[in-house]
């Protein structure tokens, strides 16, 4: 699915009024329809008071609709207007007198002592400002939105939770945090990178009868998108489904590697080659017996030494991807190793972990392949990528993964709690699966483990990259419903994968269509 700017979503407006002829009174409608039906259908109408709280813009507007709707079916409503009637024009004054006539209660806000809330069966509307806020709410507005942080009731939100950046989902000071919200058209960009996915809670996206060709079109940042897998055929071997070899580990570091190759063979792969330090990989067999061991020869940090290289390329030959940098340690001779090994293996490649910070001292060595690679870090290390500031990475992440992809033609995915997938050619992706007990120790070395299977399943790295980040975090739902959050581990996502996978095939229209729940489309 698309998602837009604050910029393209005012444009997909004006276009729809003059080339389709879409009238604002009519979006406006459908929009605070579409609120209306989620409200109704989420908190029910019957004994409940609805106090809705109207900025002076359009989303003032959509939220006078939608008291108007509540107060048709005779539910209890109250409307706070937070700016003087003067300033709302077009659809949204009309829908002001269409209100007032109605006999809807309806007061302008001129202090906060003024607002009533808190009585038990409240819901509360946030029609306060909409996508195009850029800068901190002030004044009454400010005081208004901390009296709602701390309401325990329900809080829908019109289009984006008031105080969140259409753009960037930045909060620059305060925001709402809604327990659903319903946007329109399109999501916007701050719907679904946090902290604004957060804040919004579910998230409804209802097109309020815009044409498919308006919110179909191209776009630069687009959900997840899923690929179907193909059947596994009853006639097949390990090969089928992809020989990848590891290059991970140290003495220090033991779960990266494991946690890395077993979950490539918990998502579907074929046949793992793990080579790591000969010191280790005694124990490792006891833990993976399923992987073969290719024991290396370590430098005296017990990471691998520079002297496997050659090795590692002839073995690199013979296998269909090589995953390089879980747990390998910073020692400045293994560094070494994997920046050349970057820059020789013919195969494609995906680099993880202490492999980005080896790259990130050249760039050319991934630039110059021929090959493919993915790149998986996280924002520290894709501050070191960039040679940027993790503040800046953070304020921005879809402009740093584009950066990222097009600086080293590379398919990059930039983990977090929304996932980004980008290669230099085409749209940013947002992964919409996951939650926040998968931060955790070896959670990263699980998804490069998946991705590597996806590939091995037959799909493309850029699309691999994208499943990959999905049912990675679909395996960590499943691990936190099973759990809770607190307490999972990577093992935990790990093991929940071959289920990942089952409902994955299973259930792909539906999974396309919603994200476990996440976007709803109405």
């Amino acid at each position: 699915m698309r998602i837009c700017t604050v910029q393209e979503m005012r444009e997909l407006d004006r276009r729809a009024i003059e080339e389709f002829g879409l009238s604002g009174d009519i979006l406006m409608e459908n929009a605070g329809q579409a609120v209306y039906e989620v409200a109704k259908a989420e908190f029910g109408t019957e004994g409940r008071r609805f106090v809705v709280l109207c900025g002076g813009g359009n989303n003032g507007g959509d939220g006078l609709v939608v008291a108007r709707k509540l107060h048709s079916v005779g539910a209890e409503v109250r409307v706070y207007l937070l700016a003087d009637e003067s300033s709302l024009h077009g659809a949204a004054r009309r829908n002001l007198d269409a209100a007032m006539r109605a006999g809807i209660p309806l007061q302008r806000l001129r202090t906060v002592e003024d607002l009533s809330l808190g009585r038990s069966g409240d819901v509360l509307i946030d029609a306060i400002f909409g996508t195009g806020l850029s800068r901190s709410p002030e004044g009454l507005h400010r005081e208004v939105i901390e009296r709602v942080k701390v309401f325990n009731q329900p809080i829908l939100s019109v289009d984006i939770p008031s105080g969140v950046n259409g753009d960037t989902g930045a909060v620059p000071d305060i925001a709402v945090r809604a327990t659903c919200t319903v946007t329109f058209g399109v999501p916007k960009r701050g719907n679904l990178l946090q902290p604004g996915r957060e804040l919004s809670g579910r998230l409804y996206v209802s097109h309020i009868s815009f044409p498919p060709s308006l919110y179909c079109a191209d776009s630069q940042v687009v959900t997840n998108r899923l690929s179907p897998l193909s059947p596994r055929p009853a006639e097949c071997h390990k090969g089928d489904f992809g020989d990848v070899l590891f290059v991970a580990g140290a003495r220090a570091y033991l779960g990266a590697p494991l946690l890395a190759s077993m979950s490539f063979l918990k998502a579907g792969g074929g046949y793992a080659r793990l080579a790591a330090p000969a010191s280790i990989t005694p124990f490792l067999a006891t833990r993976a017996s399923e992987v073969v061991m290719v024991p290396l020869q370590e430098t005296a940090d017990g990471s691998i030494a520079l002297s496997n290289l050659d090795g590692l390329c002839a073995l690199a030959d013979n296998v269909d991807m090589v995953v390089v940098g879980p747990g390998v340690s910073l020692n400045e001779e293994t560094q070494e190793l994997v920046r050349r090994l970057v820059s020789r293996v013919t195969k494609p490649i995906l680099v993880d972990g202490d492999g980005l910070t080896a790259i990130a001292a050249d760039g050319e060595m991934v630039r110059g392949r021929e090959a493919p690679v993915v790149l998986t870090p996280h924002a520290g290390e894709m501050s070191r990528l960039l040679g940027v500031s993790v503040a800046a990475v953070a304020y921005d992440r879809v402009t740093a993964v584009q950066d990222a992809s097009r600086r080293l033609n590379a398919v990059v995915l930039l983990k977090g709690s929304s996932s980004l997938v980008a290669e230099p050619d085409g749209p940013v992706s947002i992964n919409l699966s996951g939650n926040p007990g998968m931060a955790t120790a070896g959670s990263g070395d699980v998804l490069s483990g998946t991705i590597a299977a996806l590939h091995g399943l037959g799909l493309g790295l850029r699309e691999a990259a994208e499943v990959g980040a999905f049912i990675h975090g679909l395996a960590g739902d499943l691990a936190a419903e099973a759990k809770g959050q607190d307490g999972v581990v990577a093992g935990d996502i790990m093991e929940h994968l071959p289920r990942a996978m089952r409902l994955y095939r299973e259930r792909f229209r539906e999974l396309e269509r919603n994200f476990c729940g996440r976007l709803v489309v109405i």
